[in-house]
């Protein structure tokens, strides 16, 4: 019996996130329903974190314990051959016995997609929020170098447990242009921390394309980061925008 680590892809838009619930899809049981079928018998996968219904994965990581007499490519293929098409595993390795993708874990890394356009893109539409209102993204690029350091981000988000911290901190984060083929430019935000509080990073978001707008302040999330409410605020960026993207360790 070894540990295993996985580096998942997965495409959220059938699943009610990633966590297991008791009567509705989710990755994690997808994934446990495929190691059964490989004489998997544990009781739950590890995993570096949840994510929302919608949101997507390129760079989720679980693991787990199996009886596997063969190469770790053998287990990715024959992982692969049991998943539905739209989760995938791309990377098998073996881990320490103790090893925990979410415990363990130094960083995370999410991005967010968005662009501006009066009509719907089909190609674009599954994977990126789209903003009919233009948007200055100078103002955006401005208000977002207060999100880097350690702060309270319990503006825009609440812990796993209700006495968990509420402090978190921001490695980077940053607004680039993606190449597109599509007439409308599409943004990355790419934010990357140790971690990050429950719907955090699109409520941020939500807060930036408010700012972009013209809505509020360039210094909004500065003064929310300094005299935090006792409850989030309002607002949610669609979760088919946002993309797991990296864990670090």
């Amino acid at each position: 019996m070894e540990r295993y680590q996985v580096i998942i892809a997965y495409d959220g838009t059938l699943y009610e996130g990633f966590q297991r619930q008791v009567q509705s899809p989710t990755v994690q049981l997808a994934i446990e329903d495929a190691l059964r079928r490989l004489s998997w018998c544990g009781k739950s996968v590890l995993a570096a974190g949840r994510t929302d219904s919608g949101v997507h994965a390129t760079g989720q990581v679980i693991a787990f314990d199996l009886d596997w007499r063969h190469p770790d490519t053998a287990l990715r293929n024959a992982l692969n051959a049991e998943l539905p098409r739209d989760v995938s595993a791309l990377h098998v390795k073996r881990v320490n016995a103790d090893f925990h993708p979410r415990y363990d874990a130094v960083a995370r890394r999410y991005v967010y997609r968005l662009y501006c356009a009066q009509v719907r893109n089909p190609l674009l539409e599954r994977y990126v929020w789209r903003i009919s209102q233009a948007l200055d993204v100078d103002r955006m690029v401005c208000a977002t170098a207060s999100l880097l350091g350690t702060h309270d981000f319990g503006a825009f988000g609440t812990p796993v447990h209700a006495a968990g911290t509420k402090v978190r901190t921001v490695f980077s984060a940053a607004w680039h242009r993606e190449t597109s083929e599509s007439e409308h430019s599409v943004w990355l935000f790419d934010l990357r921390g140790n971690a990050f509080l429950y719907h955090m990073v699109r409520r941020i978001v939500f807060s930036l394309v408010s700012i972009g707008q013209g809505h509020q302040s360039v210094d909004v999330i500065e003064e929310l980061l300094a005299s935090p409410p006792e409850r989030p605020i309002q607002g949610l960026a669609p979760a088919h925008g946002l993309r797991l993207v990296e864990v670090t360790y």
